[in-house]
């Protein structure tokens, strides 16, 4: 009975712990991207990003409709490849929900984007994630934009 009691504790654990390790990697990768976002670095995005990346934001426009945007992904790599060494784009996250379903993986990201260090506007981005090989690549990234709250809407 005891040797029982002990391999599904041994089992239980592996298990928790091989999920806690890929939210692990999960996060890494994000955090990767936002380090290449921060340096202004295309090369350090590319390579947690995969090929055809899909790229939307979701907002209300002026009238209050709701729109959804889908922007190529040279646009932002240009932007971020291109942007003057006086401009600082800080986007802080504030938290993450972590998703993984064996090859594939959701991080929910609410954050704050600060521009030269003055608020600009606030959301939240939704990673979709496919492991390839032993890394993990962003596959589609979706996130929303509003100025004037950042309580949810």
């Amino acid at each position: 009975m005891v040797r029982i009691i002990f391999y599904l504790f041994v089992l239980m654990t592996s298990m928790l712990y091989g999920q806690n390790n890929r939210e692990v990697e999960v996060k890494t990768t994000v955090d990767r991207f936002f380090e290449g976002f921060h340096k202004g670095d295309t090369l350090i995005m590319k390579s947690v990003m995969a090929d055809k990346i899909i790229l939307q934001t979701a907002f209300k426009n002026k009238k209050g409709d709701d729109v959804l945007v889908t922007d190529q992904v040279q646009k932002l790599m240009d932007a971020i490849g291109n942007r003057p060494s006086d401009q600082k784009w800080d986007e802080r996250l504030l938290s993450y929900n972590i998703q993984v379903d064996g090859n594939m993986a959701n991080a929910w990201t609410p954050y704050e984007f600060w521009f030269n260090d003055k608020f600009s506007h606030c959301g939240v981005n939704s990673f979709q994630l496919f492991k390839e090989g032993e890394s993990w690549k962003i596959i589609y990234l979706i996130d929303t934009r509003r100025k004037s709250t950042c309580d949810k809407d």
